[in-house]
């Protein structure tokens, strides 16, 4: 290991009547900037505003601060919040907040802000893709820095939900333009957003902690292509690619300039099916589409085998998981067989709506392939970021598409019929609010195993599996997370080491 120095002279030399000084060598700075890499460029920066989780990715913990923070292994600490208090029931939640805080354009942080946030999340107008919890949340403000949130329901995950990207704390007066130009109590302020290129973040001198943050200017590059993924890594023009394509994985993991984090994660890769479209709203043709596929050759073709099989939207290792992939196995006489039940005439053409990300395109064309065998033709449309978010998620405009959803905590959204897969279930519904509502945890398991055998018989998508995501960096980038309960690039944990 080589350390930097800088070398130093000193001392006089006998007989000499003039002393002339040895030159001294500046010592070389420390590396403060750094330039990572994203597959998809977030359509805004506010992540209260889209669904998309490439806003957290950029503007979460950055940009934007939360009440608490959720960390690496998934545990909660204090951020925004100092401490708090939980009442018996799970519904009262008694916050102190930090002093001494205040938002990039000088106006103070304090529990006003706190209930301007969370009332503008679940008013008539929010966009908020977790509107309905904030909806259902009363604010009270105590004093200056302290603030009562009351919940109608129980979440016993609520601490965790304040630190998700949804929960930001914005400053009023800004809060109307914070898609475009973002201002928030964090480290970091947006420089610069070249559009379809980059995003540049630098230091913020006023923050509170200002002296603790290394990295000083971050660039976000956005590289949906695989390929050139790799050139950006080996050619140094890319310093970190959180969540890069696996198949790159081979050729970084014996190169001694790089290291390879493999990281677990809490998502769902499934195979979205519109449940409100014909003749997708049967039950036996969605049954025959998830004994169409084959969720090992999926996960080895589209993830490189980084995967787990899933059988409905819920992941091993969260609580009350049960394994459901038993209920829909891979079985192409049966597929066939359903699909006769049906009454439906083959071939069957569906089409298939695919974002940018590799595993989504290279996911695709295999499950186009299996379910080929049945008798059901798809044909591929690659999309944009922009256009899913608008015309898939937006406006249900898709028969079948696949996409992984991020949210450690979304069973929820199989509760509203209006979601962009339209599932429209009255008895999933009834068994959401009693979980929502069911504060011991052996009850709360049994029920939550409830409804993920709910979505499994009623294959409500095509489940395919849960991936671990793939992290490849300059071997002394330090500070990035080893496990990755939500998607957030933590700027301020990194710094470069002084090893080479």
């Amino acid at each position: 290991m080589i350390h930097r120095r800088s070398l130093l002279a000193s001392g006089a030399f006998a007989g000499l009547t003039t002393l002339v000084p040895l030159p001294t060598f500046a010592q070389p700075a420390k590396k403060d900037t750094v330039t990572l890499a994203l597959t998809l460029e977030p359509p805004v920066l506010d992540p209260t505003a889209s669904a998309a989780s490439s806003i957290s990715e950029i503007t979460q913990y950055n940009i934007f601060e939360t009440l608490t923070k959720i960390n690496p292994d998934g545990s909660v600490s204090p951020l925004l919040a100092e401490s708090w208090e939980v009442s018996s029931d799970l519904k009262t939640y008694t916050l102190r907040l930090r002093k001494g805080v205040q938002f990039q354009n000088g106006e103070p942080f304090n529990a006003h802000t706190v209930k301007f946030s969370f009332e503008r999340a679940g008013g008539d107008k929010s966009t908020n893709k977790d509107k309905r919890t904030f909806a259902n949340l009363s604010v009270r403000v105590i004093d200056e820095y302290t603030v009562e949130l009351i919940t109608e329901d129980i979440d016993p995950d609520f601490l965790f939900v304040l630190g998700q990207g949804t929960s930001i704390i914005v400053e009023p007066k800004s809060a109307a333009t914070n898609t475009s130009k973002p201002v928030g109590t964090g480290p970091y302020k947006l420089a610069q957003w070249q559009k379809g290129a980059s995003v540049t973040l630098v230091a913020w001198p006023q923050y509170r902690d200002a002296g603790k943050i290394r990295i000083k200017r971050a660039t976000f590059r956005f590289i949906p292509d695989a390929a050139a993924q790799v050139a950006a890594l080996l050619a140094g023009d890319v310093d970190a690619f959180p969540r890069a394509t696996p198949r790159s994985v081979p050729q970084f993991e014996k190169n001694p300039r790089f290291q390879v984090i493999i990281s677990g994660s809490r998502a769902k890769t499934i195979l979205a099916i519109n449940n409100g479209k014909k003749p997708l709203n049967d039950v036996r043709v969605r049954k025959a589409i998830a004994a169409a596929i084959d969720r090992k050759a999926i996960i080895e073709g589209a993830a490189e085998g980084y995967g787990v099989p899933i059988g409905s939207h819920y992941v091993p290792g969260a609580f009350g998981y049960v394994d459901t992939t038993g209920i829909n196995p891979h079985n192409i006489d049966k597929a066939k067989a359903l699909l006769k039940e049906a009454g439906v005439p083959l071939p069957l053409k569906l089409t298939m709506t695919l974002p940018p990300a590799p595993y989504a395109r290279q996911g695709g064309e295999i499950i186009a392939a299996q379910l080929a065998k049945v008798g059901i033709e798809v044909k591929l449309q690659n999309v944009e970021w922009a256009q899913w978010l608008s015309g898939t998620y937006g406006n249900k405009q898709y028969d079948l598409t696949m996409i992984s959803h991020v949210e450690p905590f979304d069973l929820g959204n199989f509760a509203k019929p209006d979601y962009y897969w339209a599932y429209d279930s009255q008895e999933f519904r009834d068994l959401f609010e009693k979980i929502k509502h069911t504060p011991k945890p052996t009850d709360r398991a049994r029920l939550l195993g409830e409804a993920q055998r709910l979505l499994a018989n009623d294959a409500v998508h095509g489940f395919l599996y849960q991936p671990q995501w793939v992290t490849i960096a300059n071997k002394n980038l330090r500070g990035l997370w080893k496990d990755m309960p939500i998607f957030v690039n933590d700027l301020s944990a990194m710094h470069w080491s002084d090893k080479n």
